[in-house]
């Protein structure tokens, strides 16, 4: 469309540039998350001028930009994390992608880079799949890690809007987060550092949010923790566990019925797919399990009692990366609070109900069941 501005990008402009180099796979046992990627990529470029440029998908390489570029200054940058799964048939699948394209968009907005049509990318990445098919595991538990990324390129050390940006895909094969079953974690709970603010952007997926998140970690590894509880405000409310969304299972104080709770989306809580996943799964069991789902603010404090008066039943985080990750065990003001895991079983690293969460999602990612959530897409 020469002398308009393009408002999105068309996957019917899509170039592709196959390689002629293809690595060797990998064996499954070598899969590391993050740390191989496939043959190609993805790019697509903007302007504040022309808007988007077409597609292309080329082999995987080097991106060339400025010193100037303000992605390096001033942080510039978000990202979306995904999989594609492969079914019993052969049948490659996403699960709710539309969900991580909108909150792509969402993250870009919030920095002043450039909005898309999500079906449109969610057309390409599906042709980017197919050409790097072999890269796509077919093993339960085994998948196709995809980065979409934003980053603005604009050279020049101006603290405004982005006048030019790229948008790009990356992938990476991936096996089980716990290769050897579940491996439940120990949280310390940080009073030092908050991860989010109101009005910040911790309901973003900008990697501002996460590099001044190393620092506590490292704290907490020191302590023999894996990961922080991220707690805010004098009262010390519960907002994230690490890089996941946090989840408890307990008995309400007042009627004694079984909830899983979940902090709310009150602009300090990432909106995760897996999170939203878990809270419609949960609520349509409640008439089998007599589960109650409750999305309300929680407290040390009140952790604390109810882990003292043995209402704690379960405690998990959530993500792409995991689906579900056990808590044990939480540090706060030098002393430490036990979890229960399973009761039924001493030996298990997680509970009923986690392990029921983990089994109906992947049930849901490679096909077993038919679900909305999950869309094949060749």
């Amino acid at each position: 469309m020469t002398g308009s501005k393009l408002e999105t990008f068309k996957h019917t402009d899509l170039k592709i540039e196959v390689t002629k180099d293809r690595k060797p796979l990998l064996p499954e046992n070598e899969l590391v998350f993050g740390k191989h990627f496939t043959d190609h990529m993805i790019t697509i470029e903007y302007t504040s001028e022309s808007g988007w440029s077409q597609p292309v998908i080329k082999p995987y390489g080097k991106l060339e930009l400025e010193p100037c570029a303000t992605v390096f200054h001033y942080g510039f940058e978000c990202f979306e994390g995904m999989k594609a799964y492969r079914d019993a048939e052969g049948h490659v699948r996403l699960f709710r992608p539309e969900m991580n394209m909108d909150r792509l968009n969402k993250s870009s907005s919030r920095l002043g880079l450039p909005t898309f049509d999500p079906e449109e990318l969610i057309k390409v990445i599906v042709e980017f799949l197919r050409i790097e098919d072999r890269w796509i595991p077919s093993k339960r538990g085994y998948s196709l890690y995809l980065r979409p990324t934003m980053i603005s390129t604009q050279p020049s050390l101006g603290v405004r809007a982005p006048s030019s940006a790229l948008l790009f895909v990356i992938a990476s094969p991936v096996g089980p987060y716990f290769a050897t079953g579940f491996k439940a974690v120990s949280l310390l709970a940080s009073t030092d550092y908050v991860r989010s603010w109101p009005q910040g952007t911790g309901d973003c997926k900008v990697g501002g949010n996460y590099a001044p998140c190393v620092k506590p970690q490292t704290i907490a590894a020191q302590q023999g923790y894996q990961q922080n509880l991220w707690l805010f405000g004098e009262d010390h409310k519960v907002t994230e566990a690490g890089t996941m969304n946090f989840f408890m299972l307990w008995k309400n104080a007042d009627t004694g019925r079984p909830e899983l709770i979940t902090p709310p989306l009150n602009g300090l809580i990432l909106p995760g797919v897996t999170r939203n996943s878990i809270i419609e799964l949960v609520k349509s069991w409640e008439p089998e399990t007599g589960i109650i789902m409750r999305e309300t603010e929680v407290t040390m404090d009140e952790i604390i009692q109810a882990v003292a008066e043995n209402r704690v039943l379960e405690m998990f985080g959530a993500g792409t990366a995991c689906i579900v990750s056990p808590i044990k065990r939480i540090g706060f003001n030098g002393k430490d609070l036990d979890i229960p895991l399973d009761p039924s079983d001493p030996h298990s690293e997680a509970g009923p109900l986690t392990k029921k969460i983990n089994d109906a999602i992947m049930d849901i990612q490679y096909g077993v069941v038919k679900h909305p959530f999950s869309r094949v897409v060749y």
